[in-house]
């Protein structure tokens, strides 16, 4: 059954929205890792988005337990999720936000790939072939091998597979969970990595870094001016309503139509690299970013045509 035309222009804002914000909230806490660590940020972010969650919930008016049977597999995803989390905040430390969410655009592709090993489902041709079109526009954005390569481009490729895996452990979850129960779960997964990387970065000594990423993951506690302060809860606040807006844009219209709006993550980061940060793409950058959101959008609208024929 198609949805409304309705349904999907508010689909669309959501979708937009949620992109806008989540891309915010990153060129916050790419601006924070010249003087915070990454732990701070992450902690920062959780409480920040606790009442704006907590609020979701009371609004769902179903009560305020959390407890599910299925909280293995949840506590499972939130790991996966929480790794896949600073791998990207690490990249963004150490590279332009463009190249990273450019391989970030990559977890389709690994989407498309582990459907059949982890949910029994068949490949089809023009998934592969868009996996490996997305992998040859990687390799021209990270190009390994030569002078320009930056370490922190595997991190963002770590980002990208495990969001990819828990993304994969989330579907069948999110049949018999409520999402604000897992957003919640999640949430406090998020905090305790935090809490457990403070614990780590401030007590033991691991010498000085000099790779940003490394920097930012292992700096020390520092308490933030009221001014960063603002910053770092509004970016958890602006965390939590890219989420809500996600799951709404999900709700109102089938995900083959939403998906690709998602890509105009790309816009934002090359709009706040060049104005906040002085980044902006190379060509060979545009040209494998470009061949990696082609290859996404190909690929979702031909399983959306298959979709269709099949109903």
């Amino acid at each position: 059954m198609v949805k409304s035309t309705d349904n999907r222009l508010l689909a669309i804002v959501c979708v937009l929205s949620g992109v806008g914000f989540a891309s915010i909230q990153d060129a916050v806490v790419k601006s924070m890792s010249s003087g915070y660590p990454a732990y701070e940020t992450l902690l920062f972010r959780c409480f920040a988005s606790l009442p704006v969650l907590a609020f979701i919930m009371w609004r769902a008016g179903n009560g305020w337990s959390i407890a599910t049977s299925l909280w293995k597999r949840i506590l499972l995803r939130g790991v996966i999720l929480g790794i896949a989390y600073m791998g990207f905040v690490l990249a963004i430390a150490a590279m332009p936000i463009a190249n990273a969410v450019a391989i970030y655009f990559t977890m389709p592709f690994f989407v498309a790939g582990l459907a059949g090993p982890l949910l029994g489902e068949r490949v089809r041709l023009h998934r592969w072939l868009a996996i490996i079109a997305g992998f040859i526009g990687v390799l021209i954005i990270v190009r390994p091998g030569i002078g320009v390569f930056e370490p922190a481009a595997l991190l963002a490729l770590v980002s990208a597979v495990g969001y990819a895996v828990g993304q994969m452990i989330g579907r069948p979850i999110s049949q018999e969970v409520p999402p604000i129960v897992i957003a919640i779960w999640q949430n406090f997964i998020y905090m305790a990595l935090g809490l457990a990387l403070a614990v780590i970065f401030n007590v033991f000594d691991f010498g000085p870094f000099e790779h940003p990423s490394l920097v930012f993951l292992s700096r020390p506690f520092a308490i933030p001016t009221l001014f960063d302060s603002v910053f770092l809860f509004g970016h958890g606040v602006l965390a939590a309503l890219a989420m809500l807006l996600f799951v709404n844009a999900y709700k109102n219209a089938e995900t083959n139509f939403v998906a690709p709006f998602e890509y105009s993550a790309m816009i934002w980061a090359v709009l706040f690299g060049l104005l906040l940060f002085g980044d902006f793409p190379d060509l060979p950058t545009w040209f494998g970013a470009g061949i990696v959101v082609t290859a996404g959008i190909l690929m979702i609208y031909r399983d959306r045509q298959l979709d269709r024929s099949v109903t």
